[in-house]
């Protein structure tokens, strides 16, 4: 099995006991930081999002089956009290767990149940190439992504970014700039992070105050290209995170990973690929 699918078999037995991102690491035999991004490429769900949807799923499915009182159901799942039970339940399924004990019908709620990942990896996951990456400079539309929202936002942003194309202060290439990048930093232990869509520029002085500015220390990196169409990159970050990067002989390091768009991306069709830069460093290091 691949680090997500030991975190889901891990979690899935462990529903009803206190469980951290370290424990789930330690499970998948990676680091938090690897664990964290790996599990919300394959599943869309940050870990303790899963664990969270997955506790009330079951809590729902003993409501509703006429257990004799809900604090009982609360503590079980690891609540330490009725009221804070009653806002993750209404939070989860926009509900509260009263109604469902009385109305003894799941039918309405959008219930979790376990993933089942397919193990098969891409065949077409090219090997990467590995480069120094220089400092970057980017301007752009930057807005915080919540870990739920499956990254809707980001569609938004890049066409926020298109009127300023060519007209950015200090923007590298000027008018006929070809580059652009879309950039993930800033990731927490719950799957929120900020995403950047921008582009390279000289310096940040007379940045305009909607465009927000990123700056990106020399790392070294895997470069992986995407082909596919850009609707199609989670698979190929899945590919990367649970199959090429515990096979390899590095690790992830918490710094930006960016998406690299070049003149062959058309942003109309989404066609012409991209480039997936992973900061790595040699395991143990």
């Amino acid at each position: 099995m691949n680090p997500v699918q030991q975190a889901i078999w891990f979690l899935e037995n462990r529903l009803t006991q206190p469980v951290d991102l370290d424990d789930v690491a330690r499970a998948g035999g990676v680091s938090r930081f690897h664990m964290a991004r790996a599990f919300a490429a394959s599943t869309g769900y940050p870990v303790i999002g899963y664990l969270r949807a997955r506790r009330l799923t079951e809590a729902a499915r003993l409501l509703a089956r006429g257990a004799p009182d809900i604090l009982s159901v609360a503590l079980e799942i690891g609540y330490g009290s009725h009221e804070a039970f009653t806002r993750a339940f209404r939070d989860q399924f926009g509900i509260t767990p009263e109604r469902v004990r009385a109305a003894r019908d799941l039918e309405a709620l959008p219930l979790v149940e376990p993933i089942m990942l397919d193990s098969t990896p891409r065949p077409d996951l090219s090997a990467p190439r590995f480069e120094d990456g220089r400092p970057l400079l980017l301007a752009g539309i930057l807005h915080h992504c919540d870990a739920m929202d499956g990254g809707a936002s980001i569609p938004g942003q890049w066409r926020r970014l298109i009127p300023h194309l060519g007209h950015i202060p200090g923007q590298v290439g000027g008018e006929l700039a070809d580059v652009t990048y879309g950039v993930c930093t800033n990731g927490d232990d719950h799957g929120n992070f900020d995403y950047l869509a921008g582009v390279e520029v000289d310096d940040f002085s007379d940045l305009p105050p909607e465009l927000s500015a990123l700056r990106i220390p020399a790392q070294h990196y895997a470069v992986f290209r995407h082909a596919d169409h850009i609707s199609k990159i989670r698979t190929t970050m899945h590919a990367i995170w649970t199959v090429w990067l515990p096979a390899s002989s590095y690790e992830p390091v918490d710094a930006p990973l960016f998406e690299r768009y070049g003149p062959e991306f058309n942003p109309r069709t989404g066609e012409g690929g991209l480039e997936i830069w992973l900061p790595v460093k040699p395991k143990g290091t």
